[in-house]
């Protein structure tokens, strides 16, 4: 079994897909780890989780978009902060065309976890963590919001925490680099797909990566998050 790393997919099924084929990731054998926020951006976020439930090894991660949409999908909750950052598009991908996936997706979010620890030492999380603290000690808000590990890897670019492998998604990468970038021991996974970017999918143990085409461009229709 190959294990396999997704950044954050916005609602890009289109994006997905292409990572999925030129990766050659196997749907029943191979393991994949989405770092979360598969919502909120483009409009075919009920297509990209049906995508993602095809994977027979899937580690679902939440993001603090996936929190969003949960706490609409169950409660009808939709504050401003979240329907202006993406949340509209995923609400119109619903309720104009996909209502049927509603009270299934709402289970997705349910079996997803927090973070995810592997048998080689690699940990995954959404935004990031205290290194000094243990994670299953620290608030589900802090590590799906929390973005101080992605800049202290960028300046010091050390080994952080007991894990040999620290991978991130939740902050975009697109203002220096295009692709996954290795800070220390920190891999950052969010090339940017929910605005004018990349969606990247990476082998964890070969570090060979894939990427989608530039999102905007399989979207002229849409404006994503921008």
């Amino acid at each position: 079994m190959k294990t396999f790393v997704i950044g954050d997919i916005h609602g890009a099924y289109r994006a997905l897909k292409q990572c999925v084929e030129r990766s050659k990731i196997d749907y029943e054998e191979d393991r994949l780890i989405c770092l979360g926020d598969v919502v909120d951006g483009w409009g075919e976020t009920p297509e990209a989780i049906e995508e993602l439930k095809k994977f027979k090894n899937l580690i679902y991660i939440l993001g603090n978009h996936d929190l969003w949409t949960y706490d609409w999908l169950e409660f009808g909750a939709s504050p401003v902060i979240w329907t202006e950052q993406g949340g509209r598009a995923t609400i119109d991908s619903y309720v104009k065309r996909r209502g049927e996936l509603m009270i299934p997706h709402r289970k997705f979010f349910r079996k997803a976890v927090y973070y995810f620890i592997d048998e080689k030492n690699r940990i995954y999380v959404h935004g990031g963590f205290n290194p000094d603290m243990p994670i299953e000690d620290q608030h589900e808000d802090f590590i799906t919001w929390n973005r101080s590990l992605f800049e202290e890897a960028l300046c010091n670019k050390g080994k952080y925490s007991k894990y040999d492998e620290i991978y991130l998604g939740h902050t975009t990468t697109s203002s220096f680099s295009k692709y996954p970038f290795k800070a220390g021991n920190v891999w950052l996974m969010d090339q940017g797909a929910g605005f004018e970017g990349y969606l990247s999918i990476l082998d964890v143990d070969t570090k060979e990566f894939w990427q989608s085409n530039k999102v905007s461009d399989l979207y002229p229709e849409e404006r994503g998050r921008s």
